[in-house]
């Protein structure tokens, strides 16, 4: 009885170590020379420089360059976001503001806290 456990074992093992063996890897560097890595932001910042404007573009940058904590250039895009319109989301002014703190520009940020705080109460009385 336990030979016939110690050869059911001892094949148990092998197979693990059969079958380990024929595992394919994949490497990135074939991925990568079938793809081409385009960076989204560059190619966004370039078009911007070339003088196209528009919101989505504008948030876009803005909003890359604030998550990435590149807070000087998410002030300046969401400087020209608010220079084209001024009816944007609540997350638009905090997050201009913020910006704008990293900078120590406090009285503009201040400024546009008091502008999401009317704006704020403005949404909520036509609410009600």
């Amino acid at each position: 009885m336990q030979q016939k456990l110690a050869i059911l074992l001892s094949l148990t093992v092998f197979s693990f170590r059969v079958g380990a063996q024929t595992e394919k890897f994949y490497t990135t560097d074939k991925i990568s020379d079938k793809y081409a890595y385009v960076d989204v932001i560059k190619t966004y910042e370039n078009v911007a420089a070339k003088g196209y404007k528009s919101v989505d573009l504008f948030q876009k940058l803005g909003n890359s360059s604030y998550i990435n904590c590149y807070f000087d250039k998410a002030a300046v895009w969401y400087g020209e976001l608010f220079a084209m319109t001024s009816d944007l989301d609540p997350i638009y002014y905090y997050r201009y503001a913020e910006s704008l703190r990293s900078l120590s520009q406090n009285d503009k940020a201040d400024a546009l806290i008091e502008k999401l705080k009317s704006k704020s109460i403005a949404v909520v009385k036509r609410k009600i």
